[in-house]
């Protein structure tokens, strides 16, 4: 692992960070924000995962996040969202290939040997940032924006016992009913659609369901909303009887401003869940 940045922020270390990964088969990027506690033991962490054509950094340095988590003590991961390099394949659309990894592992041509980016997230990278940083594992919550958000509710309930709680901004939460999803999934895992439904957020509710608290704001002004369908989660939800608050945000869009305008309620609701 090498050491790309750290800066000073918040009292604590905003880091960015670059290593080789075995399960994307390039070198990847992510930013770590260590709180000040972090020098005197391991502190809970709060996964960020970001959405279409964003790298590690979008969310780093537009969201927000850091002040709030150094208020909570809480460490930040911002991974990225595809693999990197010449030898990754990609694709001229914007929500296909580099940028656009959907959080899944690729299971066909010419994605697999490099779209590995459920285990990138769900065993790489926790494993490398537990070893080398003041990190406690044992207390992870997990967050996300559009695709990132889609990534975050599929990886919480598909992970049962990882995290304790789980929030997205406006994600992408019925992909296998939007073109937001059925495009990449049958690129990334094939025709068989039985093979996509671990991989949607509203099946996924309605099969297993989340064993903790659920926070969803999407904005009614999104430009995307009828791609996100959070209309389905809702429904999903409701029929689980699942512990959620799923909130429209009267005239916000799918963009930054809207993000940081309620990253604080998203960080503190992690905060109630990490330190109960």
């Amino acid at each position: 692992m090498q050491t790309q940045s750290e800066n000073r922020c918040f009292g604590g270390t905003q880091g960015v960070y670059t290593h080789a990964s075995e399960a994307c088969g390039c070198d990847m990027t992510f930013g770590l924000f260590l709180p000040a506690e972090a020098a005197d033991g391991p502190v809970p962490v709060l996964w960020y995962l970001s959405g279409l054509t964003c790298t590690h950094e979008n969310a780093m340095v537009k969201a927000g996040a850091q002040g709030w988590a150094a208020e909570q003590g809480i460490a930040l991961i911002f991974p990225d969202t595809s693999p990197r390099g010449e030898d990754a394949a990609d694709d001229e659309a914007y929500d296909l290939g580099k940028g656009a990894g959907f959080y899944v592992n690729a299971t066909e041509a010419p994605w697999a040997p490099h779209f590995r980016m459920w285990d990138y997230v769900a065993e790489e990278l926790p494993a490398l940032v537990g070893e080398n940083f003041a990190l406690d594992m044992e207390r992870q919550a997990i967050t996300g924006h559009s695709m990132g958000g889609h990534g975050a509710l599929t990886l919480a309930m598909g992970l049962p016992g990882r995290f304790r709680s789980v929030s997205a901004f406006a994600p992408i939460s019925n992909p296998t009913a939007s073109d937001w999803g059925r495009k990449q999934l049958n690129a990334y895992l094939g025709k068989d659609e039985s093979t996509w439904a671990r991989h949607d957020a509203s099946l996924q509710m309605a099969e297993v369901g989340f064993d903790g608290p659920i926070l969803c704001d999407t904005g009614t002004d999104d430009q995307f909303i009828d791609l996100l369908r959070p209309e389905a989660l809702a429904e999903a939800v409701a029929k689980r009887r699942q512990e959620a608050t799923l909130r429209l945000q009267k005239g916000y869009d799918h963009s930054y401003f809207f993000v940081s305008t309620f990253m604080e309620d998203h960080v503190t609701f992690h905060a109630e869940a990490l330190y109960a």
